[in-house]
């Protein structure tokens, strides 16, 4: 079965019920369970935390519905990669930003992502097949 990473920012729309995107980022996640496995990874459960108040809450907000699946030593590895090609670039960020992880993911394993952020996935991992809501 195929596999999609969904983006923090997706999952945040629809915890957060986001008045512009809720109703699009939650018909793009039923649509793709239909065909694939949803994955998050330890990056996305991370992020997601900040705005959750306990660890209980973001278990229950994110069901058994998504497959959480570990970051591989080779995605932390492009990933650095990545990091460097958009510092040499000007980027203005001094640590690896999560986007980074998540590309990387979905790169080494083969996944799309399901994303509102489809250009720095672009630029930086380009085999990666970018889904938007």
């Amino acid at each position: 079965m195929a596999a999609v990473l969904i983006d923090t920012n997706i999952l945040l729309d629809v915890h957060t019920q986001d008045p512009i995107w809720e109703a699009r980022s939650a018909t793009a996640i039923a649509a793709i369970a239909n065909s694939a496995a949803l994955v998050i990874n330890s990056i996305i459960y991370a992020e997601l935390s900040i705005g959750i108040q306990s660890i209980e809450l973001l278990d229950e907000f994110l069901g058994t519905d998504f497959r959480r699946d570990p970051l591989p030593w080779e995605a932390a590895f492009l990933a650095g990669k990545a990091f460097l090609t958009y510092r040499r670039r000007s980027g203005s960020k001094t640590g690896p930003l999560p986007d980074f992880y998540i590309g990387a993911h979905a790169a080494v394993q083969g996944m799309k992502i399901l994303t509102r952020d489809p250009n720095r996935y672009a630029s930086y991992f380009p085999t990666v097949e970018i889904l938007e809501p």
